[in-house]
């Protein structure tokens, strides 16, 4: 018996959802009975990736027969599914192409060759994401947006509110636990039926691995609660955009923490770090803002970065450094709304970095007042961006030809 097949038996799973993330983080591929599954490929087409969040197809010209590709499982990432009817297991696949190559496009793949440039220099990146979300009451999808599920009031930080939505929130924990999702705090936020949920620090991959779980997590326990979760990065003109912040560090071998001298104070590689996103962003923003929704969470100051400056404590900037100690010194990313891929958007921003640190950027002096005086510097809609990215040689560079173009063109089409 394989490890896949002693897991399953374990756990008296009968079912496995066998599934890659497409481009928009949305789970596709197949449920099929848990003693068919084991070390053998899962067939699934290649298309998957040139798939827009619509389900219609790009259909590159290499591509044009929609051919198969070996999907393997990865038994490290083995879950249960603890919404499902019957005992239900789910894992991802690694995508390689019939004659053994592997699928470049696949955003875990993406992913996870920026963490092994890292690893070539001796490097390991750690993150934390905070996801933020809206709570709607029922399931209207209307262009109103939907009732809220809370008083027609802003509450931030308000705790009396969360204790209301405890049992929702205690069955979202207790299916994030089933499957191994690491949950910190969670708050309510600028907007009314707006919530936040923090996210244990650890591997990139991981953490990704944790974030498209959770949301699928949290749109099932919505529902089964006669709510509906939204992860628009702009829900409504009148209400705070959502985002996905990404808290981000670099260790070497020894465990130490690069961002941070040996008298406590900001490395060279800190502030290279910090210039290599004020100097790539624009050109990775489409992975941090893949929709046209997405950058009307950047034209109003609701917490929302107009900029791509960098502050102590300033969560006006797009940048954020929050106060910590020396072996916690990191870099909050605030620009990436809570519509993204995670692998990508945690693709990307690593990157930047990754391409400030051997470039040995300088970054400009840091904001000490509102960056929101400071002019705007991100893009102002999608072709804009769009454009940025399929022209950048950086991205080519760190994400590879071949993602760059099929994303471009899948994002174009969808649009």
């Amino acid at each position: 018996m394989n490890a896949i097949q002693a897991w399953l038996a374990e756990h008296g799973v009968e079912y496995v959802e066998t599934f890659v993330s497409d481009f928009a983080g949305v789970a596709r591929g197949k449920i099929q009975p848990a003693a068919e599954l084991g070390d053998k490929a899962v067939k699934l087409p290649i298309a998957i990736f040139g798939q827009t969040v619509t389900g219609s197809y790009h259909m590159r010209r290499d591509n044009a027969r929609d051919r198969d590709m070996d999907a393997i499982p990865d038994p490290s990432t083995l879950r249960l599914v603890p919404w499902a009817s019957q005992p239900t297991a789910c894992i991802l696949l690694d995508c390689f192409d019939l004659d053994g190559t592997p699928v470049d496009v696949n955003p875990r793949a993406v992913l996870r060759k920026v963490v092994s440039l890292y690893a070539e220099r001796g490097w390991t990146p750690v993150v934390a994401p905070e996801v933020e979300f809206y709570l709607l009451a029922g399931e209207d999808d209307t262009a109103d947006g939907g009732a809220l599920a809370q008083p027609d009031y802003p509450d931030p930080y308000g705790v009396d509110q969360l204790h209301e939505l405890a049992d929702f929130f205690d069955a979202l924990k207790g299916q994030c636990d089933a499957q191994g999702i690491g949950l910190g705090a969670v708050s309510q936020e600028l907007g009314r039926g707006q919530f936040e949920v923090n996210f244990q620090h650890g591997d990139p991959l991981r953490l990704a691995d944790d974030v498209f779980h959770f949301k699928r997590t949290l749109k099932h326990v919505a529902a089964a609660a006669g709510m509906h979760a939204c992860f628009l990065a702009k829900m409504r003109p009148q209400q705070p955009g959502s985002a996905l912040h990404i808290h981000q560090s670099v260790y070497d071998a020894s465990g130490r923490n690069i961002f941070a001298t040996a008298d406590g104070g900001d490395s060279a590689c800190f502030r290279s770090y910090i210039a290599g996103l004020q100097a790539y962003t624009r050109e990775a923003l489409l992975l941090a803002a893949p929709y046209s929704n997405s950058y009307r969470r950047f034209l109003s100051y609701w917490a929302s970065p107009v900029n791509l400056e960098w502050g102590i404590d300033n969560r006006t900037v797009g940048l954020r450094v929050p106060v910590s100690p020396p072996e916690a010194r990191r870099v909050e990313n605030r620009v990436a709304g809570a519509d993204v891929n995670p692998y990508l958007a945690i693709a990307g921003t690593l990157a930047c970095g990754y391409l400030g640190m051997v470039n040995e950027l300088e970054p400009r002096e840091p904001v000490q007042d509102s960056a929101y005086d400071v002019p705007f510097a991100l893009h102002r809609h999608f072709f804009e961006a769009l454009d940025a990215f399929r022209q950048s040689d950086a991205m080519r560079e760190m994400l590879g030809e071949h993602f760059v173009r099929l994303y471009s063109a899948t994002k174009e089409q969808e649009h």
